[in-house]
C-alpha cells in the first residue's frame, strides 16, 4: 500500500507546484564594444557651396548650383554618413558675364543635352563609406565614396575630402570629378561621336564642394 501512495503524493506535489515562465537569456557584452547611435546634423544651404567646371577643346565653363538640403551623420567626433540633396535649378553660368549668352547656355544645360531639369529637379548623393586618408598633398584626410543620382541614374563616385567635427559642426570640402556620360549626358563626348572634333566637350567635369552641417 506504501508503495502506491508514495508515487501518488509526489505526482500530486507536481501538479501543484507553480509553473515559472523560463526568463530570456541575457546577452553578455562587454562596456564599449556597441557603437552608439549616430547623431544627424542638419546641412546648412546659406553656408554651403557647392561649385562646378566644365571644359571643352576650346576654353571651359564654370558656375555655382546649390544645397536644397541634407543631413550629416556624426559618431563622437567623426562623420560616419550623410545624404545631401541639390537643387539643379538653381545651376548658373559665371564665367558668362552677357546676360543673353548666358541665358542660352544655361537654357541649353537646363535641356535633354544635359541634365533634363524640368524632368529631374534634384540631383542626391549618398555616403556609403568613408576611409582614412594620410599623406595627401592637399591636406585631405577622408576617402569618400558615395553613391551620385543624376537625371534619375544612380553610379557609384570617389573622392578624396577634408572631413571634421567640433564645437557641434560638421564639416567636409574637396573636388569630386564626374564622367557626365555615365549619367546619359552625351552631347558633345568625343568617346560617342569621335569626328566632333574642336567642338568637343569634355566628359569629366569637376564639383568643389564645402559643406557645413550643425547639429
Amino acid at each position: 500500500m506504501k508503495k502506491m501512495i508514495l508515487p501518488a503524493l509526489l505526482a500530486a506535489s507536481l501538479f501543484a507546484a507553480p509553473a515559472f515562465a523560463q526568463k530570456p537569456a541575457v546577452k553578455k557584452t562587454n562596456p564599449g564594444t556597441e557603437k552608439a547611435a549616430a547623431a544627424s546634423y542638419a546641412v546648412q544651404p546659406q553656408l554651403s557651396t557647392l561649385g562646378w567646371v566644365g571644359k571643352k577643346v576650346t576654353g571651359q565653363h564654370n558656375g555655382t548650383i546649390q544645397f536644397k538640403e541634407g543631413d550629416v551623420l556624426v559618431r563622437g567626433n567623426q562623420i560616419v554618413g550623410g545624404t545631401f540633396l541639390v537643387d539643379m535649378n538653381s545651376l548658373k553660368v559665371e564665367d558668362i558675364k552677357e546676360k543673353e549668352y548666358n541665358d542660352k547656355l544655361v537654357g541649353h544645360f537646363r535641356s535633354d543635352d544635359f541634365f533634363s531639369i524640368d524632368k529631374y529637379p534634384t540631383a542626391t548623393f549618398k555616403i556609403t563609406s568613408l576611409a582614412p586618408l594620410k599623406g595627401d598633398a592637399n591636406g585631405n584626410n577622408a576617402t569618400v565614396t558615395g553613391d551620385l543620382t543624376i537625371k534619375g541614374i544612380t553610379k557609384s563616385i570617389s573622392f578624396p575630402a577634408k572631413v571634421g567635427v567640433k564645437n557641434g559642426v560638421a564639416s567636409a570640402s574637396g573636388t569630386a570629378t564626374i564622367d557626365r556620360t555615365k549619367f546619359d549626358i552625351k552631347y558633345g563626348s568625343k568617346s560617342f561621336f569621335e569626328s566632333i572634333g574642336d567642338k568637343a566637350i569634355m566628359d569629366d567635369f569637376t564639383m568643389s564642394f564645402n559643406v557645413i552641417a550643425k547639429k
